[in-house]
């Protein structure tokens, strides 16, 4: 299944609070439920001004779906090719 990165545009996210990310993250999963099994979130990152999701889905339109039921903005969606790490030099 391929997996996605989402950029999400939102000024001050790495200014949210604690609780603030556990609302989004319980609105994120309410979504996923609704959505069914094809569709996982895997793992966030936090910047000053933008999260990036990484989700495992059957198609971009699936993550797009996500975040408009979620009111998450996806300003872009990208399909990850291939991934690298410090063992791929070996």
């Amino acid at each position: 299944m391929p997996k996605f990165v989402i950029e999400r545009e939102i000024p001050g996210a790495g200014q949210l609070s604690a609780e603030d990310l556990k609302a989004i993250s319980q609105k994120s999963r309410d979504v996923l439920n609704e959505l069914g099994p094809e569709i996982q979130w895997v793992e966030s990152f936090i910047t000053d001004n933008k999260i990036y999701c990484v989700y495992v889905a059957p198609n971009e339109e699936m993550v797009r779906e996500h975040a408009q039921k979620g009111g998450f903005p996806a300003n872009s969606v990208s399909v990850v090719r291939r991934m690298i790490d410090p063992t791929t030099a070996e």
